[in-house]
This record gives structure tokens, C-alpha cells and sequence, in this order.
């Protein structure tokens, strides 16, 4: 049996906006942007070199949604993105103007620092430790 959790939803206050950051800033590919019934639009943006793993944009409907832009997880670190090269990865973020709310440590499972989506959901740049 092999199974793949493909996709996760985040929700957003506006297309756009998002798939601006999530491409310009942290360097995702748009892997889709097909509009839906009553304005809605499925967008999905993907890690670079990442053919697995993909983020559903989706834009909050109703009262609840938007309560939940930004806190998905309760002020947790909710994401995480592994990278080959992190001191590369680190750099090009903090050029293009992400925000990093911990700086870079050395931890038992890799360098990772913590940054803040547009939104202020909390995620990790990591990069693992090399296995034995």
C-alpha cells in the first residue's frame, strides 16, 4: 500500500495576494489557478522541485473562515518546509522581505529557523540532519 498526503488547505483572505507571496517571496511554483462556481478559484502552489507535497489556497467564506486566517494552529508552528540548502534558502527568503520570528539554530535534526506567512501562520525552514 502507498499512500501521499498531497495536499493541505490554508486558508486565505485573498488569491492573489497569496499566490504572489507564495511564489514571489518563498519561491513556489503555481501549479494551478482554475476559477470555481460563485468566484471561488482552486489554486495550488507547490514547493520547488517538491512534485509531492502541495498547498490548496483557499480563500475564507464565511465568519469562521476568517477568524482562522493566520492562527490555523494556534500560534503553533503549523508548516513545514525541508530544503537541500538551507543557508541558501534563509538568504533568499530574508532578501525578498520574509519575516523570521526565531533565528537559525543547530538542532539534533537540522538547522531550521522559524518565518511568518503573510497571514502569520508560524512555519519551519529546515534542513535535516543527514541520516546514518
Amino acid at each position: 500500500m502507498r499512500q501521499t498526503l498531497a495536499l493541505t488547505t490554508l486558508v486565505v483572505r485573498d488569491y492573489d495576494e497569496a499566490i504572489e507571496f507564495y511564489r514571489d517571496k518563498i519561491g513556489f511554483t503555481l501549479v494551478e489557478d482554475t476559477p470555481q462556481a460563485d468566484g471561488k478559484r482552486w489554486v495550488v502552489v507547490a514547493p520547488a522541485g517538491d512534485g509531492a507535497s502541495r498547498l490548496l489556497l483557499a480563500r475564507a467564506a464565511n465568519e469562521a473562515q476568517i477568524a482562522r486566517i493566520g492562527d490555523q494552529t494556534g500560534g503553533r508552528v503549523g508548516f513545514f518546509l525541508e530544503t537541500d540548502d538551507f543557508a541558501r534558502d534563509h538568504a533568499a527568503m530574508l532578501e525578498r522581505g520574509v519575516i523570521f520570528v526565531r533565528e537559525p539554530l543547530q538542532a539534533p535534526y537540522g538547522v531550521v529557523a522559524v518565518w511568518r506567512d503573510l497571514y502569520g501562520n508560524l512555519w519551519d525552514l529546515l534542513e535535516p540532519a543527514p541520516r546514518d
